[in-house]
């Protein structure tokens, strides 16, 4: 009997790719489109589209409910506390590799897959799954550094070595309908990618307050927080004759925080929330290659696990612009030792 798995397809190239190769290496494969906002129902038909072509089942999951709670009501929280969230690895903790792989797997399935340039591998030495990163030119292993040991061990990543020539090639011969269909940059539910207005009709308004220097003198005024991240030099709304950076946000005080060029780098962060895909909760100090956000390149560092179960992290070489509410994921070599979310840090 083929091994069932349950993929889950956006409408896009990639997954559409994936479910052709699963279907090709043997698996009695079905195709999911998960439902998670208004507007929605595109993709929905795009994939619908792609599992005709590929004559396998295609099935529509509605989780609204739970995106809105688990992913925007993240969101929204981080933004008025001062962060900047990335929704994508919430939703992939807590959606689709949460909620629609026990849907999956309630439903007779062994595995969910998706097409993420990721892999999972296992380590014959202590037998936990690790998920690795492949260098493609696209790795998105950093955006799933939370998902734990059960998980893994029912997921299949069928992209984990093709690049995204290789990919749109495998469409073209498959003759799928959306071998040539762009690729989406934005938050899937800000497709226009202003957070700041999202923010706004989800009822968090704009709250004018200070710029102030790292010496906490007041600069100017600013529009509300959430407008800003840390590293931000463009769009600022203040001319003060040369280059100035955000470098930290604070929230209760209802300040952004400037500094000039060299003060958006930073050599030391604590790593708050910890998740360890591939070893147990480390007790002493170690070496790893630290990722601060989804495009920055690994930079070595010593971690420091605290007793709290936070970690504190010393590169080499000074970092720029790691964000509050970002990830720190900790690598060895292409393996995800782990991760967590940078804490707020002071000036």
């Amino acid at each position: 009997m083929k091994p069932r798995v349950f993929i889950g397809m956006s409408g896009g190239v990639d997954s559409s790719a994936a479910a052709y190769l699963l279907r090709e290496q043997g698996y009695d494969v079905a195709g999911c489109t998960l439902l998670l906002r208004d507007g929605g129902e595109a993709e929905a038909e795009d994939a619908r589209r792609v599992c005709e072509a590929l004559k396998i089942p295609h099935m529509v999951l509605s989780l609204r409910e739970a995106f809105q709670k688990a992913v925007i009501g993240d969101f929204l929280a981080a933004y008025t506390a001062g962060r900047t969230p990335n929704p994508c690895i919430r939703c992939n903790e807590a959606i689709k590799f949460g909620a629609m792989l026990d849907f999956a797997l309630e439903n007779g399935f062994s595995y969910i897959a998706t097409g993420h340039y990721a892999a999972v591998s296992r380590d014959t030495e202590t037998g936990r799954y690790v998920l690795s990163a492949v260098p493609t030119g696209k790795d998105q292993s950093y955006v799933l550094y939370r998902l734990s040991q059960a998980q893994l061990s029912h997921v299949l990543f069928p992209l984990a070595a093709l690049t995204k020539p290789e990919i749109r090639a495998i469409a073209e011969k498959a003759n799928l309908p959306v071998a040539h269909k762009p690729e989406s940059q934005d938050i899937c539910f800000i497709p226009d990618g202003d957070y700041a207005a999202f923010l706004n009709r989800c009822g968090i308004p704009d709250t004018p307050g200070d710029f102030v220097d790292c010496t906490g003198r007041v600069l100017g005024r600013h529009r509300g927080i959430f407008h800003y991240t840390v590293g931000q030099r463009k769009g600022l709304g203040i001319a003060l004759g040369v280059p100035m950076y955000v470098v930290a946000l604070d929230p209760k005080e209802n300040r952004v925080v400037l500094g000039p060029e060299g003060s958006q780098y930073r050599s030391t962060l604590t790593v708050e929330n910890m998740n360890w895909v591939s070893v147990a909760a480390p007790a002493a100090p170690f070496r790893a290659q630290v990722k601060v956000r989804y495009q920055a390149k690994p930079a070595w560092a010593l971690v420091s696990p605290n007793a709290d179960g936070t970690c504190g992290v010393q590169f080499d070489a000074p970092q720029r612009a790691p964000a509050p509410g970002q990830a720190a994921v900790f690598y060895d070599g292409a393996r995800v030792l782990g991760g967590g979310v940078i804490a707020p840090f002071t000036v």
